[in-house]
């Protein structure tokens, strides 16, 4: 087995173990872990393809490089922002999990008090 083949199949595993990951972690922050693992995965899958065509006395293709290398840096971005939504869920719900039970019973903890000075907003409060 060449480089090449190897590379393929830690990237085959990779994929899918953040498949895995993704399926089965309730909790948010495995899920991005995971995510990340599977993008890590299809990013050297597709670099071997890449180099492949090098390897076959045929030029690199250097779109597909170009889209790797941009694909990680869209994950890098994507990945902060799914952390710092996972911090506010954290800060409101006081739970960083998306189980249905664990939401569902922060939900009436997170809810604001009602303005005593709009009559409107009192009334929904007192209905609820």
């Amino acid at each position: 087995m060449n480089s090449a083949t190897w590379f393929g199949l830690v990237g085959a595993t990779l994929a899918g173990i953040g498949l895995y990951g993704l399926i089965v972690h309730p909790h948010v922050l495995r899920k991005i872990l995971s995510f990340n693992l599977l993008g890590s995965g299809v990013f050297l899958i597709a670099g071997v393809v890449a180099r492949r065509g090098a390897d076959a006395s045929l030029p690199g293709d250097p779109v597909l490089q170009g889209l790797v290398i941009t694909g990680i840096i869209v994950a890098f971005s994507a990945t902060a922002l799914a952390v710092a939504l996972l911090l506010r869920l954290a800060e409101t719900a006081h739970t960083a999990s998306l189980s249905p039970g664990a939401l569902a019973g922060e939900a009436a903890v997170a809810r604001a008090p009602a303005d005593e000075s709009d009559p409107g907003v009192a009334q929904r409060a007192e209905s609820a």
